[in-house]
């Protein structure tokens, strides 16, 4: 497969869509990018290839630079590739989640990496293992292996947003909390120790939890401490011996993950025959709204922005320093379903307030 960089992102998605690229299955979608960006002038820029992971930077002594990133991995295939269309609607796996927002940001690149009218140096990462564990993770490889890669003024991902800005994301901790006890049975109670009894206490105090609202850059993010999973019994006349829960916390990002992990313990509470497990934790990243690079792509964007509440991918720059914003086409809402499709008027949305943006257009208005 051949890319033309210099296409409408509308018809660059379609290409991208068509290429298959399920985890762990990207090598032909990164060859591909690879090929493009490599078919750039190289004189003016700087291309890298680790594993299926392929980066290209300017390096044009401008005061900013602005990291466009994505993801080229989907879910597995669900018979919806190659893509098809619909009327203005553009069907098929990974058309939200998210090679549209991976197009817009490669047309982007292509279209001004050498233009006069450049505002900021260009970072564009296309990476590998978004849909599967972290440890697969391209960003969280270069975040390890390659920081200087995430180094920059602003960074936004192709996550689909719905065409506005979603700054920022708030943090997850998930525990695991298992309650010890002795079997016995239920007729002779009294020589057990119900392992589900030990954990009423602490559920009590989830259930009572009272979540905060915190608005930071004029995004408001909710917070929510719940029981997402519970198990326990052995048999319908036996008292359990073990009951385990996760409990989730997705915090604000005016926590560190640190402080977010120290308010979840004091609401659990100290208990006997407890034992708490970190089953996952993900820092928060903070919006960064207020930061010049950023207020620009507010202005290209008329001024649509939101809180993101999910974690993304964001949240590695921020750990880096670098503000991060989400930014794509799409309704999250179809990510990942069969039926996955995006509005071919978004593409062109999020592609022209991008260009605009990148060239400086509002700062020359002004």
């Amino acid at each position: 497969m051949t890319l033309d960089l210099f296409a409408s992102p509308i018809e660059l998605t379609k290409a991208l869509v068509d290429i298959p690229s399920p985890s762990h299955h990207e090598e032909e979608i990164a060859d591909a990018i690879e090929a493009a960006l490599r078919g750039l002038d190289n004189d003016k820029i700087e291309v890298v290839r680790y594993a299926n992971t392929v980066c290209a930077r300017t390096n044009r002594g401008l005061e900013s630079r602005v990291i466009l990133a994505g993801h080229i991995d989907t879910v597995p295939l669900a018979d919806n590739v190659p893509h098809h269309m619909e009327g203005d609607v553009m069907w098929g796996c990974g058309t939200v989640d998210m090679k549209s927002g991976m197009a817009v940001y490669l047309h982007a690149f292509a279209a001004l990496y050498d233009a006069p009218d450049l505002a900021h140096d260009l970072t564009v990462i296309a990476y590998e293992g978004e849909e599967v564990s972290s440890e697969f993770n391209g960003l969280g490889h270069l975040q390890k292996d390659h920081p200087e890669w995430l180094h920059g003024d602003l960074a936004l991902l192709g996550e689909p947003s719905g065409a506005m800005i979603e700054a920022g994301c708030q943090g997850t901790i998930r525990l695991r909390i298992t309650a010890h006890g002795t079997r016995a049975h239920s007729a002779r109670a009294w020589l057990g120790s119900n392992a589900a009894h030990k954990l009423a206490p602490i559920m009590v105090n989830v259930a009572n939890y009272t979540p905060r609202e915190v608005t930071i850059d004029g995004c408001t993010y909710k917070e929510g401490l719940n029981i997402v999973h519970l198990e326990s019994g052995v048999a319908t006349n036996t008292i359990p011996d073990e009951a385990w829960m996760f409990v989730n916390f997705r915090f604000a990002p005016d926590r560190s993950l640190r402080e977010a992990m120290a308010h979840m313990r004091e609401v659990i509470g100290e208990h006997e025959n407890i034992t708490i497990e970190v089953d996952d934790e993900s820092s928060a990243a903070l919006p960064g709204l207020g930061q010049p690079a950023a207020r620009a792509l507010v202005d290209a964007v008329g001024g649509n922005f939101r809180a993101k509440y999910g974690w993304t991918d964001v949240a590695r720059f921020s750990e880096m320093g670098t503000p991060a914003v989400n930014f794509g086409p799409g309704d999250p809402g179809f990510a990942h379903k069969k039926d996955e499709q995006v509005p071919i008027a978004q593409i062109t949305s999020v592609s022209d307030a991008l260009i605009e943006y990148l060239s400086g257009a509002n700062a020359k208005e002004a």
